[in-house]
């Protein structure tokens, strides 16, 4: 199927089951434990040996030696695999660093060996035999240092520079002018599930068992890695818990186990320890930008520039963080750029809503700033500063755009007309009380997607697609959307994920993940029902599919009926390749208020309450989503406040690399979390009308706090996370 026009009237907009706040058809295996993760294929792997990685102890340079005889000796052992013994090995086209390394290092905790033995214990033991001799070289590590050095990347999918009008007459001329110059840190993905793998060898047929987003992403790579087809490839994984887009992308678990069973003759499993993911895998990377925004004295944006830094590995990917300044508000002379500086960090790469989310944490405190230089409150600053239009190229509209009634909604639930607009003003006992705003926007692009849909002579449905669920709801959301176009009850399908031999998907990640693959299935049921229009010999423009029956005008017939010959078989892959997200810009949007308390003796800031309200195009299911917005809400809270990878400049690694010193929000720092969402069909975005919402609940929240944190406090803050001692000089004195 291809979506070369706006959607119309379809069997989606009955909204008996989408739309439908329905519970997690996975939820009860996931709360019981009965929900296999990657490491936990007993039945279906028997017999696993255990394997425990090696990491490199430096960040750059070359293994002068390394000795594994002790270690091969060592009880329960079964084989040690390092780059020497591995075989010829490739890099996949999504992986900046080889997975196992041998003889350059590119990063610390880079993998060096696998010791594969009988028990964990026993694996974990004969690594700390292994003996690594290193050649250290000078690394570069740090940011501020490499800056100048930075340079435009290539290959990017987007532009890194854009420039409309004149940006420095325009900002010169500007009766009101901010510059000011912000820095977000290195920060980690925290997800329960660590990143694992359980691999074994039929032949020369390899299949996995692994916690990834992207299947067909991690079957191609794995395939290029080990030099085989990607026939020979089989990936495997139906429940994830969690990546934020870590596992976007093949990681050295998977390849190791795969590597290690072959060298073992038999399964293996391999799992990160938490000390090791933070600098094995892959990181958001830090940011300096600087940012320019000059008015006119009635509020008016007549010029806006966004320039950003970050560093990563040599032919690593930028962090762009000025996607939203393209898009977000007006005026006629713009400029937006990108460098990156080499560094020898380990990777840097996609981290819940990639971009945006740094982007937004300056963009949004940066906006605060101007709407106080120009006397005017924040909320309407930005409404006032609204653009139907993409700012850049003006021939395109957004697809749907409701930015201003978020805002306006927002200020309303939230009581925003109750603030006092004067920071430091508003206290209880030594407490200093503050509120903030930030708008809330993530693109949100459709990819290809591809579905399966089959139904059975008992009229149960089987929908296959190698789609995962990490988290989000998924299964349930792909469930609703059959049960909607097939009229079968939720508890008649069967949804079948994560598996490589299953049509391709979009995947999860990038805020594509709901809206594709449902959009997927959609196509895939069309197929489906034509198939059964065709047995039953009606017309299936004329028929509805509900209740397990097809129904023409007063006839009504058992979907089972169809199927009574044999099983029916529907697929097909949607595209998004008619132009329609070309002519037509795809963003979410949203607004984001916090309340504050910060301790006017000790700096301690508490956040108290917040809300988000979001267009986001049809909600596909209420109860899941509101999920995805709170828990980007809680990711905010840590970005503001907490979360930071603090670099080792002498030695090149994260010296905080395990859950005791990488600090994340607990229960306690979250307060009361409301979610709106607004009436929203876009007909542009796809057949489901639908668009992302996993990443629009964070971006902006950082900066909501952060402007909270002002307002209680009078005390700007431009660096994150804004912990106390960037605060406690600067704070008011005690009344």
């Amino acid at each position: 199927m291809k979506f070369i026009t706006p959607a119309t009237t379809n069997p989606i907009d009955r909204l008996r089951y989408v739309g439908q706040p329905l519970k997690r058809i996975d939820g009860a295996l996931k709360t019981t434990g009965n929900a296999p993760y990657a490491y936990e294929h007993h039945k279906e792997v028997p017999n696993a040996a255990h394997g425990f990685v090696v990491g490199s102890g430096i960040a750059k340079g070359r293994i002068a030696s390394i000795d594994t005889e002790a270690a091969r000796r060592a009880p329960g052992v079964l084989a040690v695999v390092t780059a020497a013994n591995a075989g010829k090995l490739g890099k996949g086209d999504m992986n900046v660093a080889h997975l196992l390394a041998g003889p350059n290092i590119q990063h610390y905790h880079q993998a060096v060996a696998l010791v594969v033995a009988e028990t964990f214990e026993q694996a974990r033991a004969a690594a700390g035999l292994v003996k690594v001799n290193y050649t250290v070289q000078k690394g570069r590590f740090d940011l501020a240092a490499e800056k100048a050095n930075a340079v435009k990347p290539e290959g990017e999918s987007d532009p890194p520079d854009t420039k409309t009008g004149n940006f420095a007459r325009g900002f010169e001329t500007s009766p009101v002018k901010l510059d000011a110059t912000y820095k977000t840190p290195d920060q980690s993905h925290a997800m329960m599930e660590p990143h694992a793998s359980t691999a074994f060898w039929e032949g020369d047929k390899v299949t996995v068992y692994t916690s990834n987003q992207m299947i067909a992403w991690c079957r191609g790579d794995l395939s290029k890695t080990l030099g085989i087809p990607k026939e020979k490839v089989r990936v495997i994984s139906p429940y994830v818990g969690g990546g934020f887009g870590s596992k976007l992308f093949l990681r050295a678990d998977a390849l190791l186990a795969a590597l290690g069973a072959r060298a073992a003759k038999r399964p293996v499993k391999v799992a990160l320890q938490r000390n090791m993911i933070f600098n094995n895998t892959t990181h958001r990377p830090a940011t300096i930008q600087r940012i320019r925004i000059g008015a006119g004295r009635d509020g008016r944006i007549m010029a806006i520039g966004h320039e950003t830094w970050n560093g990563n590995l040599p032919k690593g990917s930028a962090e762009v963080s000025t996607a939203q300044t393209r898009l977000l508000y007006a005026g006629a002379d713009r400029m937006t750029a990108t460098r990156v500086a080499e560094l020898d960090l380990p990777e840097g790469n996609a981290m819940r809503a990639p971009g945006e989310a740094p982007g937004m944490m300056a963009l949004e405190i940066a906006m605060d700033e101007m709407a106080e230089k120009l006397n005017m409150d924040p909320v309407q600053f930005r409404i006032l500063n609204d653009t139907k239009v993409d700012p850049e190229k003006p021939i395109r509209k957004f697809s749907e755009r409701r930015f201003i009634e978020c805002m306006r909604m927002g200020a309303d639930k939230f009581g925003w007309a109750k603030r006092n607009p004067k920071p430091g003003q508003v206290r209880e006992g030594r407490w200093l009380i503050g509120h903030g705003v930030a708008a809330a926007f993530r693109n949100s692009p459709v990819m290809k997607s591809g579905a399966r849909v089959k139904l059975g002579s008992d009229g149960r449905v089987t929908v296959e697609t190698d789609m995962t669920d990490i988290g989000t709801g998924s299964y349930t959301i792909i469930a609703q959307t059959t049960a909607e176009m097939l009229g079968v009850p939720l508890d008649r399908i069967d949804v079948r994920l994560g598996d490589s031999d299953f049509p391709a998907s979009s995947g999860s990640g990038g805020q594509w993940g709901a809206n594709s693959a449902t959009s997927g299935v959609y196509a895939a049921c069309v197929k489906l029902r034509e198939q059964v229009a065709a047995k039953l010999g009606v017309t299936e423009a004329d028929a509805e599919f509900v209740d397990g029956t097809v129904r023409v005008g007063g006839n009504s017939q058992p979907l089972a009926k169809a199927a009574a010959g044999g099983e029916l078989v529907g697929e097909d892959t949607i595209e998004f390749t008619g132009g329609l997200d070309k002519k037509n810009q795809l963003s979410t949007f949203g607004a984001h208020f916090v309340e504050v308390a910060v301790d006017s003796v000790t700096g301690e800031t508490r956040v108290r309450r917040m809300l988000a309200v979001c267009a986001a195009g049809r909600i596909l299911n209420p109860m899941q989503a509101r999920s995805q917005v709170i828990g980007g809400m809680t990711m905010g809270i840590g970005g503001a406040l907490m979360e930071h990878l603090v670099v080792d400049k002498r030695h090149g690694f994260f010296a905080n690399h395990d859950l005791a010193t990488y600090e994340v929000p607990v229960h306690a720092d979250v307060p009361h979390q409301e979610v709106i969402f607004l009436k929203e069909e876009d007909e542009i975005s796809s057949p489901m009308k639908a668009k992302g919402i996993g990443e629009l609940g964070l971006c902006g929240v950082a900066a909501a706090v952060a402007n909270a944190i002002y307002n209680a406090t009078g005390v700007r803050v431009r660096e994150y996370p804004i912990t106390l001692d960037k605060l406690i000089e600067k704070m008011p004195l005690s009344a």
